[in-house]
């Protein structure tokens, strides 16, 4: 790894005009995009049969 040694400790950079997003606003980009189609769907059911 001595490749890499003068820069390995650096600090993150943090962009000073583009503030950092916040974690909800990053999770909402995604909110959209479901992966599991019909797993909502599949829980309630699941969900609903547990109860009765």
């Amino acid at each position: 790894m001595e490749k890499y040694d003068s820069i390995i400790d650096l600090p993150h950079y943090e962009p000073r005009r583009h503030p950092r997003m916040s974690m909800q606003s990053r999770a909402a980009q995604f909110a959209p995009f479901s992966a599991l189609e019909g797993l909502d769907e599949a829980l309630a059911e699941t969900e609903r049969r547990s109860i009765h």
